[in-house]
Parts: C-alpha cells; sequence; structure tokens
C-alpha cells in the first residue's frame, strides 16, 4: 500500500458532505467505504455498485484511515 498516494484521491471541501473525507470527484466518503468493508462487502462489490470508484480509490481509503489512527495513537 506505499505506492498509494491517498492525497491525491481523498479530499476534504466543506461544500461537499459537510467536509468529511471524501473519493475526489464523487460523494462517497471514506466512510461509506470502510463501513462497506467492514459490513462484509468485498471490494468487488463495492466497485460494482459505486462504478465511480476504483480500486485504488478503495486502497487510499484505507490508507487515509490508517494515517489517521496513526495520528491519534
Amino acid at each position: 500500500m506505499a505506492g498509494i498516494g491517498y492525497r491525491d484521491r481523498i479530499v476534504l471541501d466543506p461544500q461537499i458532505r459537510p467536509g468529511k473525507p471524501t473519493v475526489r470527484g464523487t460523494r462517497i466518503t471514506v466512510g461509506d467505504v470502510l463501513s462497506y468493508l467492514a459490513g462484509g462487502m468485498t471490494e468487488d462489490e463495492v466497485l460494482r455498485d459505486f462504478p465511480q470508484l476504483t480500486r485504488d480509490d478503495i486502497r487510499a481509503c484505507l490508507v487515509f484511515a490508517a494515517e489517521r489512527e496513526r495520528q491519534f495513537a
């Protein structure tokens, strides 16, 4: 995952989903993606349900969450 730069894919815009981190060009939040995965959806299922996402977008969400967790640990 070290090759995935989430900063190119995850944005915080106060005009979109009240500033929550979202996947660039969508209204899908990092929290949404994490919830789908935690709920048992596979990456392929997420991609099928949300065709505007890419596999790299999903991985960027995971990297973003991991880095945020490290900041608060």
